[in-house]
């Protein structure tokens, strides 16, 4: 067990209080890191305003150099990170290696785009009162920027806040979430060797509704960049009065399975996208529309690959699935199984739970209005449904209160673009699941899924303001 500081101001300090961080397999403490007040946020937001004096007259090639070392000092560091995310998240050791590999590119790409970002020129003569000005636009960094994630993505999530921030010339106060903050501890200490100056990136870690609200409603903040759950979302935008919000949000997502997929490619992909991670991605694949002709067939073969999944320890390398991040979240997926079982779905296989760790199910005959449809599951649970046509197929992924990402398996090209014409999601999948991304495409949400994009370029469209100018030669 290992005691740590927090980063703010440039410096490793202590706050006075604690939060023990326990590996979610075994129970075993890990690490005692210190627990923020809203004296400390207070002094990372100062320490972060004071730094952005120096950030954002920064050269572009100095912050790219920066991001780059930091990239290189991530895959450095790839094993030790790797096996805290495993311990502190309960992901399994391939998805918490391929996290770190995502969060090295996710720097790496920062590093170039920091070279990237211009403006463009303003035709001023295109309008009467314009002739005689030349006119263009640049893109300035905002101020302080404060990043709230997620457990699911200890690493990664917090690339996507930090990275385009620090690329963008922007100073960054992180409140990662308080079941894995150390991982985001060892970012700082990668950020500090990579020579990013003091005061620019700060942590401060505490319960949400406590010290995260501090840093949404103070007015030093210009930009707040969330990932987590719709309802957390809506009160964000209901606290942080004038200045500019990304949300990542949930989703319950979809992939329709036509008549003419694939299934030998299709059937490991969504076994693979319902339960990894234990199904806590905010891209999980969570419904599963069959075609009627193919559903037998599919579920069969579906839940004969789910059945060879190895649940276990994440830190063992060939485990598949691990545990949940709580038990009372895990028995609270068990709870919606029992009820939608109880409500007429049929259980195909799993739906049993030991502590956390809850042995990825398969549904089928559920219906829309069960919470495990309806709502988002965040749980090693898919539902397999069958249609008839794809236009209800399509009907039914859109009934949603959410549309952040989902896929189709089929081989005709008509259908291919009548899914991409009419889902009403953020990010369609073609031959693919949900779950796909890489972290340089656009990607965020309709509806209820969010506000805003990520994916390192567009990241930095939203952490950056316009300025217009406008040289009158008359």
């Amino acid at each position: 067990m290992k005691h740590y500081k927090t980063y703010i101001g440039g410096e490793w300090v202590e706050t006075g209080q604690t939060i023990n961080v326990i590996d979610k397999y075994t129970g075993e403490t890990i690490g005692v890191v210190p627990r923020a007040s809203e004296k400390d946020v207070d002094k990372a937001i100062a320490a972060a305003q004071e730094a952005f004096e120096e950030m954002k007259s920064m050269p572009a090639y100095k912050r790219s150099e920066i991001l780059e070392k930091a990239a290189n000092l991530i895959k450095e560091r790839s094993e030790e990170i790797a096996t805290m995310i495993c311990r502190e998240a309960g992901k399994a050791w391939k998805y918490s290696i391929g996290e770190v590999n995502r969060g090295y590119e996710t720097f790496k790409f920062a590093s170039e785009e920091a070279k990237r970002i211009h403006g463009e020129t303003v035709p001023m003569d295109a309008s009467m009162g314009g002739v005689g000005r030349v006119g263009y636009y640049i893109r300035v960094p905002m101020g302080v920027i404060g990043g709230i994630t997620p457990f699911n993505f200890p690493l990664n999530l917090v690339a996507h806040k930090v990275a385009p921030a620090i690329a963008s010339g922007n100073t960054v106060v992180l409140k990662p979430a308080s079941t894995t903050p150390i991982t985001a501890l060892i970012l700082a200490e990668i950020l500090e060797e990579a020579g990013l100056p003091k005061g620019a990136f700060n942590v401060v870690i505490g319960p949400g509704g406590e010290i995260g609200e501090v840093i949404v409603k103070d007015y030093r903040v210009r930009k707040i960049t969330f990932t987590g759950s719709a309802k957390v979302g809506d009160r964000i935008t209901r606290l942080a009065g004038i200045k500019r919000v990304t949300l990542e949000l949930g989703n319950n997502s979809a992939t329709i399975i036509e008549k003419d997929a694939d299934m030998d490619k299709a059937i490991p992909r969504c076994v693979d996208s319902a339960f990894a991670n234990s199904g806590q991605v905010c891209i999980s694949l969570q419904r599963i529309y069959v075609h009627k002709d193919i559903a037998d067939e599919f579920t069969e073969k579906f839940a004969k690959a789910t059945e060879n999944l190895k649940v276990g320890n994440p830190v063992e390398r060939d485990t598949d699935l691990g545990p949940m991040i709580d038990e009372n979240e895990a028995k609270r997926a068990e709870e919606w199984i029992k009820e939608a079982i109880n409500q007429g779905a049929q259980l195909v296989t799993g739906g049993t739970r030991e502590g956390r760790v809850l042995k990825p199910t398969v549904l089928r005959n559920t219906t829309k209005d069960m919470r495990v449809m309806c709502m988002e599951v965040f749980a090693p649970i898919v539902s397999i449904v069958e249609y008839n046509t794809l236009e209800e197929a399509i009907q039914h992924v859109n009934d949603s209160d959410y549309g952040l990402q989902a896929g189709i398996y089929t081989n005709d090209i008509r259908k291919i673009h009548y899914a991409i014409d009419n889902l009403d999601v953020g990010g369609v999948m073609i031959n693919d699941t949900s779950i796909f991304r890489v972290d340089h495409m656009p990607y965020g949400g309709n509806k209820m899924s969010g506000i805003g994009r990520e994916g390192v370029r567009f990241a930095i469209e939203e952490m950056t303001n316009i300025k217009m100018v406008m040289i009158n030669l008359n």
